[in-house]
């Protein structure tokens, strides 16, 4: 009976032993899962080493995901950012802060992915937010502001015929057109075109039919550019094809406010849709900028632009909150991100005026 006894006491002494040199080996299991959990904040602690085993692992395996997502949208945004204009270009931020922390980044600052941005206040011409503005870059599309307004000064008649040729075909960048070559409009309605639609033709057109031709209408561009003021500005062609038809977020705000002296360009700009008859056919235009045709804006004057060198551009006076603000964003990356944007900065303003 005491050999028994002195047995059981040996293995229950063996057992005690056993387990106390296997606790330092559970220990790194454990503390493993905890760091694995502080990265991912979505993965709650495990109560077994087993499951702690499991859910690390597809903590890993989310986190790698993750890692990999971040760098295809660091690869997509990457684009604007390359460009020695905008890099070389001083951000500044304007004095008040945002309301809301949703439409700050971790500075603090109006957060916009457009590379240039400049908003300004025209009843106090004070500029409330700034992004690269003194940076010249291409300007797409929103050369046609100045094609309107040279056309519109010139006093040409609107109602004579102008018809598409082969000379208006985009040499470019070969893009698409709707007005085919013999299509024989009114100036007035190829300047409509050329503003709501952005049609490439029907600006070269009207540049071609000036007169002195197209060098004529070019030095015409340049001539009110600088009479305007427009120090950073130069245009080459009418269309806005060419990455050499460049300017400057400030110039823009100048050219704006010019053309929102001419009843024609700001019917013109904003009008959501237009209907002409092109090759016996009756079609229908519509204006490149959506935000025409919501009933929360309300825009005096509009212009959107795209080149692979310009990126998305986008250019409006509009009124927000009582007040007439000059909006410039300029090289956004993807379709929807100069809207965007644009959305960002009157949710912006209308809670800023709210808050004066």
């Amino acid at each position: 009976m005491a050999r028994i006894r002195k047995s059981i006491l040996s293995i229950s002494l063996l057992c005690a032993l056993t387990a106390g040199l296997a606790l330092p080996a559970v220990a790194p299991v454990a503390h493993a899962a905890t760091t694995t959990t502080s990265k991912n904040a979505k993965t709650k602690p495990a109560k077994k080493a087993t499951a702690s085993k499991t859910r690390s692992a597809k903590s890993k395996t989310a986190s790698t995901t993750r890692h990999a997502s971040a760098k295809t949208t660091k690869k997509r945004a990457a684009k604007p950012a390359s460009r020695k204009a905008v890099a070389a270009a001083s951000i500044r931020h304007a004095s008040y802060a945002p309301s809301s922390a949703a439409l700050e980044d971790a500075d603090g600052n109006l957060s916009l992915r457009s590379s240039v941005a400049f908003v300004q206040d025209l009843n106090s011409s004070d500029v409330l937010f700034a992004k690269n503005e003194g940076a010249v870059a291409p300007i797409a599309s929103i050369t046609k502001l100045m094609t309107a307004l040279v056309v519109v000064d010139a006093g040409q008649p609107l109602d004579e015929m102008i018809e598409v040729t082969t000379d208006d075909i985009d040499t470019h960048k070969f893009t698409h057109s709707r007005l085919s070559v013999g299509t024989r409009l009114s100036r007035a309605d190829m300047l409509h075109l050329a503003l709501m639609s952005s049609e490439n033709r029907a600006a070269n057109a009207l540049g071609r039919n000036y007169p002195g031709g197209l060098p004529a209408f070019v030095q015409a561009m340049n001539a009110k550019a600088v009479a305007l003021g427009m120090q950073d500005t130069h245009y080459v062609e009418p269309t806005g094809l060419s990455s050499e038809n460049v300017s400057s977020a400030r110039d823009l705000v100048r050219l704006m406010r010019e053309g929102s002296q001419r009843p024609l360009i700001r019917q013109y700009t904003t009008d959501t849709e237009y209907s002409v008859e092109v090759a016996g056919r009756h079609q229908t235009f519509r204006n490149t900028n959506r935000l025409v045709a919501r009933s929360d804006w309300n825009i005096i004057v509009s212009k959107t632009g795209f080149i692979n060198e310009a990126g998305r551009c986008l250019v409006m006076l509009a009124n927000i909150g009582g007040r007439d603000m000059a909006i410039v964003l300029l090289d956004s990356v993807g379709s929807l991100t100069r809207t965007a944007d644009a959305q960002r900065i009157r949710q912006w303003v209308q809670r800023e005026i709210g808050a004066l």
